[in-house]
């Protein structure tokens, strides 16, 4: 198991370019199973969930050709679909959540799949049914060997059919989405996800032939065709990279510039940053964030103390309430973080509060963190990262806290964030992977 020590207190400066997004790659990648022809994807994120799903297509029959370092060419040509049947896939689909996002490839276009219970991070109950339901009103069949690995078949082609989906969410909508494409008739989704890495999966499966109606509303309408091609794509940077790297130059007190940030792309971070106190400032498609000795909670008109939560898009992504609570404690004034989603994501901020921040957690689902206006700093533990955004708010902690701080299981990072340690020490960071 790999470690981070960090030693923390110094101020960062210079320039940074944020990595692919993880949560379109996964989605994006799977896609190309829809298609015998060769499809090019270009912004790929080396981390490790990423590398996984890329290994997993190769060893399903997909030819993987690498054209650059972030750039892959995929031909689903050759699909060897008795692969399923091996323990080496069952070995693959429990280790990686991604590998849920075959699901609704395989079954549109080879009319079934199966895939033991995935895995991914620990942050609480993250329930399947939005995808089975959906699969199932286009005319999967699904049937659960115990309660941990699904079987869904369809006796042939797949038909539209309306729905309305009982959470709008991501990759259950975009494992809808990529087995409509291939259905026969009409399909329509209400309560359909629209984030961006949505729209980025529906964009290119309508250059590969798809006809999709309502791209960025949460109302799709999707006509099915015989058959799609190739294209080639770009995903967008990660949203999730840029929000970490703001906080974390607020928190250090340092003059960070992200470049190439896609900003209309980025829905409410930059003004939830803002509302935090931090200053920032768009130069083109770049996002500059001044050193700052001090940054300011707002509060709402009548004085009453902020309230920051997660919500579907347009709202915040849940996946930055880690990186916005962190940044809090050393901030003047006073917030309460409501993670809506999930039950667990919560529970690092125990290491916080061994560092000295000033945090009530007040059930599992919300934290008041009082800011310490950087009057004193927080100081350096040992402590371990339990998931990938909890990790991350963590490693921004440690950099900001006078000393060393060991942070175990640095394994989760990697899983999210590229080369994390090589990228921040380049900025003046010292981050020593053990």
């Amino acid at each position: 198991m790999a470690a981070f020590e960090v030693i923390g207190g110094n101020p960062l400066k210079g320039e940074i370019v944020p990595q692919g997004a993880k949560n379109e790659a996964l989605q994006i990648l799977c896609a190309v199973l829809l298609t015998s022809e060769p499809v090019t994807i270009s912004n790929i994120p080396d981390i490790r969930d990423v590398n996984k799903l890329i290994e997993l297509l190769r060893d399903m029959g997909v030819k993987v050709g690498k054209l650059a370092t972030d750039t892959y060419r995929f031909q689903a040509d050759d699909v060897h679909i008795d692969y399923l049947d091996t323990p080496e896939f069952v070995a693959q689909g429990r280790a990686l959540r991604g590998s849920v996002m075959i699901l609704g490839p395989m079954l549109a276009r080879f009319g079934k799949c199966q895939l033991p219970k995935p895995g991914g991070d620990k942050i609480g109950r993250r329930p399947l049914d939005t995808h089975f339901v959906g699969l199932e009103k286009l005319g999967g069949k699904l049937t659960l060997e115990g309660l941990d690995f699904y079987r869904i078949n369809s006796e042939g082609r797949l038909r539209g059919a309306y729905m309305l989906l009982e959470e709008a969410s991501v990759t259950g909508t975009a494992n809808i989405v990529m087995a409509a494409v291939l259905a026969e008739g009409t399909t329509t989704i209400y309560n359909a996800a629209c984030e961006p890495y949505v729209q980025q999966l529906c964009k290119m499966l309508v250059r590969m032939g798809a006809r999709i109606n309502g791209i960025g509303s949460n109302l799709l309408t999707i006509e099915g065709v015989e058959s799609l091609g190739g294209t080639d794509h770009r995903m967008l940077p990660d949203m999730i990279e840029i929000g970490s790297f703001i906080g974390l130059a607020a928190m250090t007190g340092s003059e960070i510039t992200i470049k190439d940030c896609q900003i209309s792309e980025l829905g409410v971070i930059p003004d939830t940053f803002r509302k935090l106190g931090i200053q920032l400032e768009f130069r083109g498609d770049d996002i500059y964030i001044p050193a700052q000795d001090r940054y300011e909670i707002s509060t709402y008109l009548d004085g009453s103390i902020l309230t920051i939560s997660d919500h579907t898009w347009p709202g915040l992504t849940p996946d930055l309430l880690s990186i916005v609570l962190v940044v809090a404690a050393q901030a003047k004034g006073t917030v309460l973080i409501h993670q809506k989603m999930f039950e667990s994501r919560l529970f690092f901020v125990d290491k916080l509060i061994d560092m000295g921040a000033q945090i009530i957690l007040c059930d599992p689902h919300r934290a008041t963190v009082i800011g310490l206006n950087k009057r004193t700093r927080l100081h350096g533990i040992t402590m371990t990262s339990p998931d990938i955004r909890a990790g991350v708010a963590l490693l921004i902690a440690a950099l900001s806290a006078d000393g060393r701080s060991v942070i175990e299981n640095v394994e989760q990072i990697d899983r999210g964030y590229q080369h994390i340690d090589k990228r921040l020490n380049a900025l003046g960071a010292q981050i020593r992977r053990l």
